[in-house]
């Protein structure tokens, strides 16, 4: 088996202790990370490799950030998402992983499997000039992912996309519906990445289910469960048809000094 997991750390250096809490206990293949907030050179990445994790890293100070940790080794790797090339956040990075048994070559079965962590804008609120560069992030994104289908491989997109799809996925649908991350534009946008063939893969494995995956930090928002399902695992149909489960691992959020988000896994066929 195989497990990969994405999970918004929202700071590394803040929660590298239940990073790998969470690496000794869970002992993930894959982890997708964002939020880091940290540059590459200052990413605490030594306890991390001892614990035998390949690093593929894009980071910058204070804000953004993305990573993949992963036992197998990582090639290929894409730190731009095309479409905007003055676009200097860092939301995204993508790598090819090496599988047990298999060589290093995107095209061949079984062999390797493509991974990226995402970190969509979260737009900040519909009238703000942050909210089209949102959709645009999503169609940049939708885009690359189209491309990426035509190879038939293993695909993995997780990351922290800051959009709920369905009203289940927030805890007030009806008071929150045109908010930023429960947007019908938005929404739309995400329904563009499924409708390319893409699965999210906790709604398709548990379709009857109510669960969240982010609660804010205010206003008691874990303790009155009052949070939204806004980080996914979207993956192509080779890498939904290896897929078992995909579950939500709700008690990080109740540990000391968390992070808002908790990490989405799903257990893979190798």
């Amino acid at each position: 088996m195989m497990k990969i997991a994405t999970w918004n750390i929202n700071s590394i250096r803040q929660r590298i202790t239940h990073l790998l809490a969470f690496l000794d206990e869970q002992q993930p293949d894959i982890v997708l990370l964002q939020e880091t907030k940290v540059e590459d050179d200052k990413f605490p990445g030594m306890e991390i490799e001892e614990r035998g994790y390949n690093l593929a890293l894009h980071g910058q100070k204070t804000f953004n950030g993305v990573a993949i940790l992963s036992k197998y080794p990582l090639e290929d790797i894409l730190t731009a998402l095309p479409g905007e090339e003055e676009d200097l956040q860092c939301r995204y990075i993508e790598a090819v992983a090496s599988l047990p048994g298999g060589a290093a070559v995107a095209s061949l079965p079984g062999g390797a499997m493509r991974v990226a962590s995402v970190y969509v804008p979260n737009g900040q609120s519909p009238d703000s000039e942050k909210f089209p560069y949102k959709l645009r992030f999503f169609e940049r994104l939708a885009a690359h992912a189209r491309h990426l289908l035509t190879y038939e491989e293993m695909l993995v997109l997780g990351g922290d996309y800051n959009v709920a799809p369905m009203a289940a996925d927030v805890y007030d649908p009806k008071g929150l519906e045109g908010t930023c991350c429960f947007h019908p534009e938005e929404r739309k946008r995400f329904r563009l990445l499924e409708n390319l063939g893409l699965y999210e893969a906790w709604r398709a494995l548990n379709p009857a289910d109510h669960a969240y995956s982010w609660w804010d930090y205010r206003g008691g928002g874990f303790q009155h469960d009052k949070g939204m399902r806004i980080d996914h695992l979207l993956m192509s149909p080779e890498a939904m048809d290896r897929t078992l489960e995909c579950t939500m691992l709700r008690e990080e959020r109740g540990k000391e000094s968390p992070s808002d988000h908790i990490p989405v896994m799903a257990v893979m066929k190798a």
